[in-house]
């Protein structure tokens, strides 16, 4: 069976496409088909996209068992300005738009599409504890996940199982939040932004890879799904269990106004606030999270 992943060399792409050519056959879709080979050329056959358009890889989608669609500007690369906040828009309303205008045009439509979310749909809700089953919240990331969401829904109306996922801060080896995240300690500089009293919620690489393959397989799994471990805890929290773990102090405090200066708009919205997520639907099913608390999550990528 044929699996198409669009962002397939990002960090959550790359290990995704490592799980599953083991038993599908994987497309992997990529702006930059040259760079995409070398990472991931040897396990998934590489097609080149533009991020908007159905192309040269409709024939692979006609037939596929499903499409999962991880594509989308990273909203913590940079600053954000007007510019680049369309750029994180547009990167994933397009992407969604190609693949329903692929699903539309397919003879053998797929079996299921995986579309990617974010845990910012919730937007910043301080203490309080969020599934679901909850409203969206307000603010640019909320909007983009909103929106997404929204659009995404038109796959459903075509007749193809859709599944939602709404990803909170993945943690993994070589890449992802945690290189950012540890970089600071490796310094002895390692600290919480703000109050530290914001919510943390992550899920190790490992349990999101096969969190997206359980949906993928499981025929009966539809709507959004947190993809978030059992246990957020605080930024504060985090931080001092990280520093436990990597014998360096946590002692360093950025104050949030400094936090804005650096990161303006951003910082509000990530840094300085969080969400509380728990990821009720999934443990609903008797999905096995493999990394239930952060220690745990922890020890394991920095051993």
């Amino acid at each position: 069976m044929r699996v198409v992943i669009t962002g397939a060399t990002g960090f959550i792409g790359s290990a995704l496409c490592k799980t599953l050519h083991k038993d599908y056959e994987v497309i992997a879709l990529s702006r930059d088909a040259s760079r995409a080979a070398k990472s991931v050329g040897e396990i998934a056959k590489v097609i080149e996209w533009d991020g908007r358009t159905t192309g040269s890889w409709l024939q692979h989608a006609n037939g596929a068992f499903a499409i999962i669609n991880l594509a989308g500007e990273n909203v913590a690369s940079g600053r954000w300005n007007e510019t680049r906040k369309a750029g994180i828009l547009h990167s994933r309303t397009d992407s969604v738009r190609a693949v329903i205008e692929a699903i539309k045009q397919t003879d053998k439509k797929p079996a299921v599409v995986i579309q990617a979310s974010a845990i910012g749909f919730y937007g910043p809700r301080q203490d309080e504890q969020l599934d679901e089953d909850s409203i969206p919240g307000k603010g640019f990331l909320a909007n983009v996940c909103r929106d997404v969401e929204s659009r995404a829904e038109e796959i459903e109306r075509l007749g193809v199982r859709c599944a939602v996922i709404r990803t909170g801060v993945v943690l993994g080896r070589d890449g992802g939040a945690f290189v950012k995240l540890v970089k600071p300690f490796q310094f002895y500089l390692g600290g919480h932004l703000g109050s530290g009293k914001q919510w943390f919620s992550w899920i190790h690489l490992d349990d999101e890879v096969a969190a997206i393959k359980y949906l993928l397989e499981n025929e009966h799994l539809k709507g959004a799904f947190n993809l978030t471990a059992p246990e957020p805890v605080t930024m504060k929290e985090f931080c001092k269990i990280l520093g436990k773990v990597l014998h360096r102090p946590s002692w360093l405090n950025v104050p949030a106004f400094a936090a804005r200066l650096a990161f303006g708009e951003m910082a509000n919205e990530m840094l300085l606030s969080g969400q509380k997520v728990l990821p009720k639907r999934l443990l609903n099913t008797k999905f096995n999270f493999k990394y239930t608390n952060v220690k745990q999550a922890l020890l394991d990528i920095t051993s």
